[in-house]
This record gives C-alpha cells, structure tokens and sequence, in this order.
C-alpha cells in the first residue's frame, strides 16, 4: 500500500479544512473541498484560499489530476472552478448530486441548472474505484447529512466530509432538504466498520468544549471508543433521537444560501443579468403581518 502525502489547510472563516492529497511516486495530486474565499456581507469573492492550495502543490511538484468535492456545502462556496481553470482538473462528486440539483433548482428559480449532473465532469458511484497517480481510491456512498455525501478512501486515509465530526464533538447535523438521520447512522457505521487504523479526515472542526486548538484527524478506533453521539453501543433509535433533537436548535449556516446555488452548479455562479452581473438569490419567506403587505 502506498501512503498519500496529505496536506491540511484550514478555513477559520467557515471552519472548513481542505486537502492536498498527493501520491510520492507520480507527484499526481487531488485537492479536496476546496473553498472559495466569500464575504456575505458585501458579496466579494476571492481565490487567495485556492491559490494557496495551487502554490503549495506547485512548490511540492504535484500535478492536480482531480478537485473531489464530498457533497454540494452549504456553508462554504467551492473553489473548484478556479482550480479547474488553473490546471485542467477534473470536479467530481458524487452521483446523487441530481437529487440535490433536483430538490434545490426550484427554490432558487434556477433555470440554467441541469438535474443530470452534467455540471460537474464525472458523477461517481458507490463503490467506483479510480487512480491518482498510483494511489488507490474507492468512493463510499455515506448519505445522511444529505442525499448525495460520499466520502473518499485513497489508501489507508479516508476523507469523510460532514459525516462525522473529531471524537469530541460528534456528528453532522441531518435536518438540510433530503438529510436523514436513520441514514447519517448507518452511513457512519459503514466508516466504522473499516480498519481501526484507518486514518479518518474532517471537513469541519468547531473545538468542541474544553478543547483549545482545532482538529481535524483521527481513526476508525477513536471514533469507534469515544465519538460522543455514536460510539459503540450507542443504537439507531438512540442516535436519531438525539440527532433530531439537537437538529431543531441550530440555526441556519450562514452561507447556506449562497453557498447552495453555487454549489449546485459545481461552484460556478449564476449566469450574469443583462447589465453583465451575477446575482445569488435569497427566497424571502413571509411569516405573520408581513404578508399583508406585499
């Protein structure tokens, strides 16, 4: 078995972790959810994250072959598009993106995007098996926190998106459009039935209580003994009960709007109005007196 170089860049501004995942041998490379730098507040976005990405596997000589995205964020944009643009890489994600595209097209009046996939440049399924390099990678459909996570073994490593959170803080919420709790378990279980040394990577770190610096690795055997929501012998009923619980206190991530309707379209933005500029749109929900009055 070879061992992926792996390299970690974390995202403070969305609490998102992205990785270089380069093979040794061949210098080929992939970049995982990468994360577009955006302001919500005046609706700039920048790339200074991604170029970081670029200029460290330029530095280590890798060759970027693929952008893997685990499933379409709703709390960061992605970066993808930029990297692809930059090295001729490949976006993939996986297949059930359509179900994602199919549910979100409508609500945000989203004409131009397709719900056959065909934004992204390949749809993976369970299962599928694919090189980087000389690197072994075998896709693991894990759906729960939506309908459409995967997460991605190459090697020993295991990319797990926002299935599963550090030890100490737990699991990912499964209340989103298409998310299931019943599913998030048994996808979970599915990880934690590998090799207890197989090496697991967040997507997000938060520091849960009592924690001082963020995190983002561990392994099957830490999940397995200590994961506070799901550790063993923690049942389906329980999990769900808890998960569910949990879910209707949080509040909405704050990119979750711009984030969805970029996501969908494989990071790129709506296409420009006739005055030549791009526009997100915010579905207004009217509740109590406001709707007298429009």
């Amino acid at each position: 078995m070879s061992r992926p170089i792996i390299r970690s860049f974390f995202d403070e501004p969305t609490n998102t972790v992205s990785y270089l995942v380069g093979d040794p041998a061949t210098k080929k490379a992939a970049i995982i959810d990468p994360v577009l730098d955006y302001d919500h507040s005046s609706g700039e976005a920048d790339t200074r994250s991604v170029e970081a990405m670029l200029k460290a596997a330029e530095d280590a000589g890798n060759i970027i072959e693929w952008v893997l995205e685990t499933h379409a964020h709703a709390d960061h944009l992605s970066g993808a598009p930029f990297i692809k643009a930059k090295t001729g890489a490949k976006i993939g994600i996986g297949e059930h993106i359509k179900d994602v595209q199919r549910i979100f097209r409508p609500i945000f009046n989203a004409t131009d995007v397709k719900t056959d996939g065909s934004d992204f440049d390949h749809l993976f399924r369970d299962g599928e098996r694919f090189k980087v390099g000389e690197l072994e990678v075998e896709v693991l459909y894990t759906p729960g926190h939506t309908p459409a996570d995967i997460s991605y073994k190459i090697e020993d490593a295991v990319f797990v998106g926002d299935t599963l959170f550090m030890p100490d803080y737990g699991t990912a919420r499964a209340d989103f459009p298409g998310g299931d709790a019943h599913r998030l378990y048994r996808s979970i279980k599915r990880l934690l039935a590998l090799s207890p040394e197989t090496r697991l990577f967040m997507c997000h770190d938060y520091k849960a209580p009592g924690r001082d610096t963020f995190a983002w690795e561990t392994t099957v055997r830490e999940q397995r003994e200590n994961n506070v929501h799901v550790k063993d012998g923690v049942s389906e009923d329980e999990f769900v009960a808890m998960r569910q619980a949990r879910d209707t206190k949080l509040s909405a991530p704050k990119l979750l709007l711009p984030s969805i309707q970029v996501n969908i379209r494989a990071g790129k933005f709506p296409p420009a109005e006739a005055n030549g500029v791009r526009y997100l749109a915010i579905p207004v929900k009217l509740r109590g007196g406001a709707q007298t009055w429009v």
